[in-house]
């Protein structure tokens, strides 16, 4: 299962965004590159896609950054009222976000980990979970995802070591990917 973004989603939506996330070993991992582009040019090289909501989970985003944080904020209100519950409050987000007028509006995936658990969401109601812990969204998604699950089997790699690795190969091959990447790990009980 290729986990980028949806036919239904603009194709313009995502540019300028690569976030991947690793589960490996003890670890799980979300890393993003720091690109941000309007049109053919970039504005920003140094952008943070990557967020630590609380301490025990993780968020990368994709697509229009303030629609991003607004998922975040509604995200974190879900979780207040969910508390150790990840799917279920990202499982009220989605529906929220498929049936709120104006919340349907907003472009942007969202990838969200916690210490069991990696789940992609999107604006049309997906909530899913990649069997093997890995997942990439963006316009590199494909690429970053693509790379780390063949990094995935060397024993020598952590997924941290993984993570980076895959994401220089997007900026290798993206254009809307640069080579500044922003990691936030959980180390696993």
């Amino acid at each position: 299962m290729s986990l980028v973004a949806p036919s239904s989603a603009p194709a313009d939506a995502f540019h300028g965004t690569t976030i991947v996330t690793v589960r490996k070993g003890r670890q799980v991992v979300v890393a993003g590159d720091g690109q941000v582009s309007f049109g053919n040019t970039v504005i920003k090289a140094g952008a943070n896609k990557v967020r630590r909501l609380r301490a025990d989970i993780l968020c990368g985003f994709a697509g229009a950054t303030a629609d991003a944080f607004t998922l975040m904020e509604r995200l974190e209100e879900k979780l207040e009222r969910h508390p150790s519950q990840l799917k279920r409050a990202c499982v009220e987000l989605a529906k929220d976000w498929r049936t709120d007028r104006f919340l349907r509006r907003l472009e942007a995936m969202m990838v969200v980990c916690d210490q069991d658990e990696t789940l992609l969401l999107t604006g049309v109601g997906d909530v899913l979970e990649p069997e093997d812990g890995i997942a990439g969204i963006g316009s590199g998604g494909a690429y970053a995802l693509a790379a780390a699950r063949a990094l995935h089997d060397v024993e020598a790699m952590d997924a941290e070591a993984i993570a980076r690795r895959a994401m220089a190969i997007a900026a290798d091959i993206c254009i809307y990917t640069n080579p500044n990447v922003v990691l936030e790990k959980l180390d696993l009980s």
